[in-house]
């Protein structure tokens, strides 16, 4: 089989840096190009200095219609900022024949023809799709953590999220509270009961569980780490923990990166990879489901390979079969 060509627009940025790492390595890729308005000509290890002896690939930054018009490429990476997306497709003509996975939030309500990339979600929708919008990495957590739930119509009361993210989350632009000397040895909530993931959050509660109108209180914190999402989570549940626990093995048997885990998780067991653990326990009538993923594989750009792979009819764990340094 021919490697798949592909693009990366916003590639000097965190997402694109990871992506480039994933790619680099994946049996069945080709980059074509990388791309970036602010690291033109300039080697791609340069940014992504753990690159250096990987690639001798360069930023592309001029003639990008012309690339995206060669006949050769097959899909493209929008790994740009919030917004940034809707503006590009406006400016830029992308052929029928390429397809585009988005990493923003802008299509992620399945607009303009996209879908929902999330495959424990929606993978044959996701597999004759031409246009996948990547979901939020909180999004993916949280999903992954009640997914199970409304799939049986079992979400009948509120849904209560408490939620930390490393400070990659944020990008790579410094601001006050990305700045290693205040966010180092440093907790802090924002955007609580607002943040812009609870919109994808509950869409895909209701693909599953129509009608689903309970709230979904969501506090997020920033962490004092680099990169990993813990999200615990509780809701009402009747049953028993054997019960849930078969519930949730049966949901995740078809799906290669989100498994169940008997004893308590920690984010070090999923940093570097493309899984989702989850751990479950009762309390009182309460389901405590805690999920653990990495915010830039899972959560970002290893979902985004795991979509490419589906569309193309790969392996869905072609080149995402990442180990976490546990240490």
């Amino acid at each position: 089989m021919n490697k798949i060509n592909i693009g990366i627009i916003g590639a000097a940025g965190y997402t694109g840096g990871e992506l480039l790492r994933i790619v680099i390595n994946h049996p069945d890729v080709n980059i074509a190009f990388a791309h970036s308005k602010s690291q033109i000509g300039k080697p791609v290890y340069a940014t992504h200095t753990d690159l250096l002896g990987d690639t001798e690939l360069t930023f592309s930054g001029e003639n990008l219609q012309t690339l995206l018009n060669h006949e050769s490429l097959q899909a493209i990476f929008l790994c740009s900022g919030h917004g940034e997306s809707k503006k590009f497709l406006d400016e830029y003509h992308i052929p029928e024949t390429v397809k585009i996975i988005d990493l923003s939030t802008d299509f992620r309500d399945e607009s303009n023809g996209f879908t929902y990339g999330l495959p424990e979600l929606q993978k044959e929708k996701i597999k004759s799709s031409t246009r996948i919008a990547n979901p939020g990495c909180f999004a993916t957590s949280i999903e992954l953590a009640i997914l199970p739930l409304a799939n049986a119509g079992l979400l009948k009361g509120d849904v209560h999220v408490s939620a930390v993210t490393g400070s990659t989350g944020a990008g790579q632009s410094l601001s006050a509270t990305t700045h290693f000397s205040w966010r180092n040895n440093n907790l802090s909530i924002y955007k609580a009961f607002s943040h812009q993931h609870l919109t994808e959050i509950k869409m895909s509660l209701r693909k599953l569980q129509a009608g689903f109108d309970k709230a979904v209180n969501f506090v997020p914190y920033r962490g004092d780490f680099t990169r990993g999402i813990m999200a615990n989570v509780y809701t009402p549940f009747a049953g028993t923990i054997e019960e849930a626990k078969e519930l949730y093995k049966n949901y995740y048997a078809e799906h290669p990166f989100t498994h169940l885990s008997d004893e308590p998780v920690d984010i070090k067991q999923v940093v570097n990879t493309n899984k989702c653990f989850i751990h479950l326990e009762m309390h009182d009538g309460q389901l405590l489901i805690s999920s653990i993923i990495d915010n830039l594989t899972k959560g970002a750009s290893g979902q985004a390979v795991q979509n490419l792979n589906l569309i193309f009819g790969l392996p869905e764990d072609a080149g995402l079969r990442l180990k976490a340094p546990s240490f």
